[in-house]
């Protein structure tokens, strides 16, 4: 006789951050990094983690402050690497002047050999 297997199916790991501390860590997020002693305003997987176990006394790990904010409906967010300088505009007006000028004076592609000794082998 083969011995029964069960299953076990458990209800989950219950999160650790009740609801009322979740809303808590977000008004602690809201006020922004430079409020935590952070000089830019970015806030990153890691001092959202350092914001957490100050505030709170629990520590996270980075995946897991990833799967806490993405299960109560944040996202991941990467700023625009652009320079605060850069005029839009201008940039606008380059790829409509400047761009195709530049793009129609290549040489055309032509038939040929790539081999310096012997040029264009029939």
């Amino acid at each position: 006789m083969r011995p029964t297997v069960l299953a076990v199916v458990g209800a989950g790991v219950a999160p650790r951050l009740s609801d009322q501390q979740f809303t808590q860590l977000e008004a602690e997020l809201a006020k922004g990094p430079a409020a935590h002693g952070w000089k830019d305003q970015r806030w990153t997987l890691a001092r959202v983690k350092t914001v957490n176990g100050r505030r709170f006394h629990l520590t996270y790990t980075i995946q897991g402050v990833r799967k806490l904010l993405v299960r109560n409906s944040w996202s991941c967010q990467v700023p625009a690497r652009r320079a605060m300088e850069r005029d839009d505009d201008a940039v606008v007006g380059w790829v409509k002047e400047v761009w195709p000028r530049a793009e129609g004076s290549r040489r055309p592609v032509e038939p040929g050999s790539s081999s310096r000794t012997k040029p264009d082998s029939p």
